[in-house]
C-alpha cells in the first residue's frame, strides 16, 4: 500500500505589515481636505483594533476611512487584509483594487489583488496583477510566492519553482514556498529533492503539520517505517487535530503488524475525518481500521 502525498490547499501569502498612513500630516492633500485628518484618525483605529483581534471592528473602522478620504490607499488596503482574514474573499479583492486605483505605484495592493484573484479561480487576471506587483518591486517576495502558485495550478513545475526560489530569496524565513517547491518535485519524481524541500520548510517553521505528513508519505513509500512513523508523529504534535498525521501512523502500525497501536490511530483519524466533513479520507481510514480490526482479534 502506497501513501498518498497531501497537497497543501491554496493560500496565498498576503502582506501581514499593516500599512499605516501613506500621507504626512504636514502633506498638502492632507491640508486641502477637511476630512483627511478623521481619515487617518480612522484608520489608526482600525490598525489598533486588528492588532488586537477585533476584526470586525477593524473592518468598520476602515470602511469610514476609505469613504472620508477615497484617495488613501492605506484605508482601501487595509479593509481588504480584513476583511481578507474574516474569509470575504470578492469584498477583499474589491477593496484591494480601490488601494491600487488611488496608488497606482502600491506594490503589495497589486500582490494582494493578484493573491486574492488566484484564491478565487480567476488565474489570469490574477497573473496581470501580479506581474504588475513584481514591474513595481521585483524584491517583493509574497509577489513571487503568489506567482508561484499560480504557475504551479498550471502545472508549470519549472516556472513555479523558479518564482518560490526568488520567494525564498526575499522572503527567507516563509515555509509556505520550499513547501510547494517540495511539491512541484513530487509531481516531476524528483522524491529526494522533494524531501529535501520539506526539510527546509520544517527547519523554518517546526510545526508545519503538512511537511511533516509528506515526509513521512516518503518514507513509509521508501520503507523508512520508523523514520516515517516519527515523522507523523511530529506532524500530530505540530498540529493534534490534522487527521492526515494519524492516518499515516496507522498504516506505519500495519506494516509493523502493531495492530492495537493501528486500530487507536486510525479510529482517531477517521473520527476527526468525519468532523471535518472531509467522506472520502473518513471512508478510507474507516477500510483500513476495519482491516487493523479484524486482524487485532
Amino acid at each position: 500500500m502506497r501513501l498518498s502525498l497531501y497537497k497543501y490547499p491554496i493560500a496565498t501569502l498576503i502582506s501581514l505589515i499593516l500599512v499605516g498612513s501613506l500621507l504626512s500630516p504636514s502633506s498638502p492633500s492632507v491640508l486641502a481636505q477637511s476630512n483627511s485628518q478623521t481619515a487617518i484618525d480612522k484608520l489608526n483605529q482600525g490598525l489598533q483594533a486588528i492588532q488586537a483581534g477585533r476584526v470586525q471592528d477593524a473592518i468598520a473602522a476602515f470602511k469610514q476611512a476609505s469613504q472620508l478620504d477615497p484617495t488613501l490607499a492605506a484605508a482601501h488596503y487595509n479593509l481588504g487584509l480584513a476583511l481578507r482574514q474574516a474569509g470575504q474573499l470578492q469584498p477583499s479583492a474589491d477593496a484591494f483594487y480601490r488601494a491600487t486605483q488611488a496608488d497606482p505605484k502600491f506594490a503589495p495592493a497589486f500582490a494582494n489583488l493578484g493573491g486574492t484573484l488566484l484564491e478565487g479561480n480567476n488565474l489570469e487576471l490574477a497573473n496581470d496583477y501580479l506581474q504588475r506587483a513584481l514591474e513595481l518591486d521585483p524584491k517583493l517576495g509574497f509577489a513571487h510566492y503568489n506567482l508561484g502558485l499560480l504557475r504551479e495550478q498550471q502545472r508549470d513545475c519549472d516556472r513555479a519553482i523558479a518564482s518560490f526560489k526568488k520567494a525564498i530569496e526575499y522572503s527567507k524565513n516563509a515555509p509556505e514556498p520550499p513547501y510547494h517547491i517540495g511539491m512541484c518535485y513530487l509531481q516531476q519524481g524528483k522524491i529526494d529533492r522533494a524531501r529535501d524541500a520539506f526539510n527546509q520548510a520544517v527547519k523554518i517553521n517546526p510545526k508545519y503539520p503538512e511537511a511533516y505528513y509528506n515526509i513521512g508519505s516518503i518514507l513509509f513509500n521508501q520503507r523508512q517505517l520508523q523514520e516515517a512513523l516519527e515523522a507523523f508523529r511530529k506532524s500530530a504534535e505540530a498540529n493534534s487535530n490534522y487527521p492526515n498525521a494519524y492516518y499515516g501512523a496507522g498504516l506505519v502500525f500495519m506494516q509493523l503488524q502493531k495492530y492495537s497501536d493501528a486500530v487507536q490511530v486510525l479510529q482517531f483519524a477517521r473520527d476527526l475525518y468525519t468532523a471535518q466533513g472531509n467522506s472520502q479520507w473518513a471512508k478510507n481510514a474507516a477500510q483500513v481500521l476495519q482491516q487493523a480490526q479484524n486482524l487485532n482479534r
